[in-house]
Parts: C-alpha cells; structure tokens; sequence
C-alpha cells in the first residue's frame, strides 16, 4: 500500500537523501528541510520502497505538501 510522506512545515528542501527504486527503513533519514534557518530532518514512517520523489532540492514547499511516495 502506497504512503505519502508529507512535510512536516513550510520550508525549503535542502537535501534528498534517496532516490527513486530505494529501499528504506523506518526512521531512515530521507529529505532535509530548512524553516527560518533551523533544519528539520523529516524520517522514514515505515519500511518500504520509494516509488516517486516529488521534492527537489531548493524547492520551497508547504505544510502537509507531498514529498515522497513509499510503497
């Protein structure tokens, strides 16, 4: 079952840590997000495999705003 991993705040992504056909872990480190210069490293919610990444780094995204794909 596909989950969407979701930003957490409003910021700036600063790194993708994975990539496309990338198998993960709960807690694993996948996007770094910057807010009013504080970064927020936003984890892995289960095991599974990341079948879209829709954040680029520099993008500026918004609260609840899609990441990632986890199958």
């Amino acid at each position: 079952m596909a989950e969407e991993v979701l930003a957490p705040l409003a910021g700036k992504v600063l790194s993708v840590a994975v990539k496309v056909g990338d198998t993960v872990e709960e807690d694993d480190e996948l996007v770094v997000l910057e807010a009013m210069k504080m970064e927020t490293v936003v984890y892995a919610p289960a095991d599974g495999t990341v079948t879209a990444i829709q954040a680029q780094v520099g993008q500026q995204v918004e609260e609840d705003d899609p990441l990632m794909t986890l199958e």
